[in-house]
This record gives structure tokens, sequence and C-alpha cells, in this order.
């Protein structure tokens, strides 16, 4: 098994160890993550819920649901780190943000979802990653 991964919102108020391993790394384009980060793309990984252990902080944790359907999203009501996203439909399924890990988090996003709501501002990069007008199948 590999280490635990450790990580923590801005402040430091949220820190967190997963004790699995990360999937289905993606660069994220839809306008909620360019909303939620203030950026043009958001790098995740998937994780059970059940690898995920808050060490300090889990109180600050708070999450926004959108009404029409979509992940759920987990920031630090502190500082506004953005942390993680819940399946509304199947809680186990959560993604990380991988600016939230510290160091390597063993995994490199493989492709990317949502490109057709890329920020008009930043152009995607020619990366030879696997491109998906919405979110990929799987």
């Amino acid at each position: 098994m590999p280490e635990p991964l450790t990580g923590h919102c801005l402040c430091g108020g949220v820190s967190f160890r997963i004790d699995g391993e990360l999937r289905n790394a993606r660069y994220c384009h839809c306008t909620r993550c360019q909303r939620r980060t203030g950026t043009a793309v958001s790098a995740q990984a998937r994780l059970d819920a059940d690898d995920l252990t808050f060490t300090s902080g889990e109180e600050l944790v708070k999450a926004w649901v959108p009404p029409d359907g979509g992940f759920a999203k987990l920031f630090c009501s502190q500082c506004g780190s953005s942390l993680f996203s819940r399946s509304q439909d199947d809680p186990q399924v959560m993604s990380v943000r991988l600016g939230a890990i510290d160091g390597d988090p063993g995994i490199r996003p493989s492709e990317r979802q949502f490109v057709d709501y890329a920020a008009v501002w930043e152009p995607i990069p020619d990366d030879g990653l696997p491109r998906h007008a919405e979110s990929p199948p799987g």
C-alpha cells in the first residue's frame, strides 16, 4: 500500500489524509469550475469517500450543492479553498482538487472534460490529452 497522501486548505484550518489510490485524474474546463476556482481549468482526481480522513477542521468544510444536479462542491468556510466534490447520487464518489494535496499526488490528469465551455481567454494547450466536449463516459 502506498504512503497516505496529505493535504490542506490555504489557511491550514482543514487538513486531511487519503489512504487509497487516486484515479481518473482530469482537467475540467466547465464554467462551474471556472467560477469556483477563478481560473480556466480545475485539476482533480477521483477517490473513495472511505479513503478520506479529516485530521483537523472538518467542521470548517462546507458544501455548495448545485440545484440542478452535478457534484456538490466542498470548500473551507474560513479561507474559501476548493477541496473536494461529492456525487449527489452516490456520496461514496468524490474528487479531490490536486492543488490541495501536499507534494506529488502520484497521478497526472490524463484527459480534458467540458472543453466546449473552455475559457476564451486561455487556450487549451496542445498537450495531446484526449478532449471531451462534455463529461467522458465512465
